[in-house]
């Protein structure tokens, strides 16, 4: 059941400006400020976006892939069709390689694992998602980077294979580690612990849509 208009949140504004990574003829690599939409909201009063910043030059542009609200990090944005065509096959496939960055609470034990946990929406607590054995399947690597036992918190790689809404997050809280600055998944005390969500999109790979280039970007997370 689809939510009625005066019944969504209206976000607050973001006034952070989009960092451009690379601009190509037929694509845009920006690093998106946390707390900005990665395309315009249902309500007339979330337009405020990546995709509709980019619409007063290049009126058809489309979103090829997301990042979270809360999400910060690279976006690759097609300002064509032949692009964004081209860039779709590449993420349907699998081939554009992500990374992210988070901060969690707790001290994670292996190395490095995989989190492979179905998940699926949940029509009860929306915008959030849940693991559930009928969900569709969502699998995550990780890799440690750095352990703080004196805040009691690791700096973690992360890799999707999948790209479920709020896969990140929801996988490192399902393994009891929720990512520092959620609201939706970790506990009101480790939410509280940084006055944003520590999630950020530091690598994105993929091949030129025109010329076949293997390119790769690379933004440091700013926390």
């Amino acid at each position: 059941m689809t939510t009625p208009i005066d019944q969504l949140t209206v976000l607050p504004p973001c006034d952070q400006p989009l960092e451009i990574v690379r601009e190509a003829s037929t694509f845009v690599v920006v690093n998106k400020p946390p707390r900005l939409l990665t395309v315009p909201g249902r309500h007339p009063a979330n337009r405020d976006s990546v995709i509709e910043r980019f619409r007063a030059e290049h009126p058809q542009v489309h979103a090829v892939h997301r990042l979270d609200f809360d999400t910060s990090g690279l976006v690759v944005v097609p300002l064509t069709k032949t692009s964004l065509s081209h860039l779709s096959r590449q993420f349907q496939a699998r081939s554009v390689s992500k990374t992210y960055t988070a901060v969690v609470q707790g001290i994670v034990r292996d190395d490095e694992g995989e989190i492979n946990l179905p998940m699926a929406p949940d029509p009860e607590r929306r915008p959030r998602s849940k693991i559930t054995e009928d969900g569709k399947p969502a699998l995550t690597r990780f890799k440690v980077l750095e352990r703080d036992h004196s805040q009691d918190r690791t700096r973690l790689a992360l890799y999707p294979v999948t790209g479920r809404s709020h896969q990140l997050r929801l996988h490192c809280q399902a393994m009891g580690h929720p990512i520092l600055g959620c609201e939706f998944y970790a506990p009101p005390e480790v939410a509280a612990m940084a006055s944003r969500l520590l999630l950020h999109a530091c690598t994105l790979a993929f091949e030129d849509p025109e010329t076949g280039e293997a390119l790769s970007f690379s933004v440091p997370a700013p926390f």
